[in-house]
């Protein structure tokens, strides 16, 4: 019996993807972050950056969507090596659950042990209001697919990835206290993830607060299905950038989602910048 897949050589093609990027730096970075629509600004940031443009990259998708820079930027944040994506690509743009994931699978062949994804979304907690960010403490998977499906890869991990605490829980309390120590009111919450591109219904937003999700968003989750998988530890940001359909008579657009994030750059950055410092000093 034969079984439909999208690739075979999954191991093979990462493995090369990984060896091109070793070659193109000198120190390997200790940290991945994956950062959403309108939160690329901190790669600039970055000390000694060497930045490479995804479709320089063999396997690398390359994102359409405004507010996503489309590249890979190296260099050292608050003295630790970190590689930053500037902008991810998205299912809904027509890329394959597992195109979408290849980055974390050469992240994992660099063997990088920390992921830190970053995603703008909306807020279906009435309590929420945009500019609020939020630690993802766990996610509902509405996409209706999984980048695991298909002939499991045991270089990467088992067949049957255990998912219990996919942000890891050490990860999520260090964050809190960054952001307590900076005074930043920062909630938690469950992020479901949706296959997009439009936006969600208040029906369907209704729904997602009835099952426990607190914020809504098209990307995220399938990188972290990834991650675990690969057995790399997890933490998750939502930047909440509006209220989701059926909280506000406010119509939803991309350009909001980009002018809240904008305006809460510093607070999100300093929230960052703090946690990669104590991460750091926990290597």
């Amino acid at each position: 019996m034969s079984h439909p897949t999208e690739t075979s050589d999954l191991y093979s093609r990462a493995g090369k993807t990984a060896q091109v990027l070793r070659d193109a730096v000198d120190t390997l970075p200790q940290v991945a972050m994956i950062l959403g629509s309108g939160l690329g600004a901190l790669a600039d940031e970055l000390v000694d950056p060497v930045a490479i443009d995804y479709a320089e990259i063999p396997g690398f998708p390359v994102s359409q969507v405004q507010g996503h820079a489309g590249q890979l930027v190296f260099g050292r944040l608050e003295d630790v090596d970190v590689v930053v994506m500037q902008g991810r690509a998205h299912y809904y743009e027509g890329w394959s659950m597992r195109e979408v994931t290849f980055p974390v699978r050469v992240f994992s062949l660099l063997d990088i042990d920390y992921l830190l994804v970053t995603n703008s979304a909306g807020g279906a907690d009435p309590d929420f209001v945009p500019g609020d960010l939020m630690i993802i403490s766990d996610h509902l998977n509405f996409t209706g697919a999984s980048p695991l499906r298909g002939p499991n890869e045991e270089d990467f991990g088992p067949r049957f990835p255990d998912m219990t605490d996919p942000y890891d829980g050490e990860l999520r309390a260090m964050i809190r206290s960054v952001a307590t120590s900076l005074d930043v009111d920062i909630k938690e919450g469950v992020y479901a993830g949706m296959a997009g591109p439009t936006y969600e219904t208040p029906a369907e937003v209704a729904m997602v607060r009835t099952v426990g999700g607190d914020a809504v968003g098209m990307s995220t989750v399938p990188e972290v299905i990834v991650a675990n998988h690969c057995g790399m530890k997890v933490a998750g940001i939502s930047c909440i950038t509006n209220m989701a359909a059926g909280l506000s008579a406010q119509k939803l657009s991309h350009d909001e989602v980009k002018e809240t994030a904008d305006l809460v750059r510093e607070t999100f950055t300093g929230v960052i910048r703090r946690f990669i410092a104590a991460l750091g000093r926990s290597f």
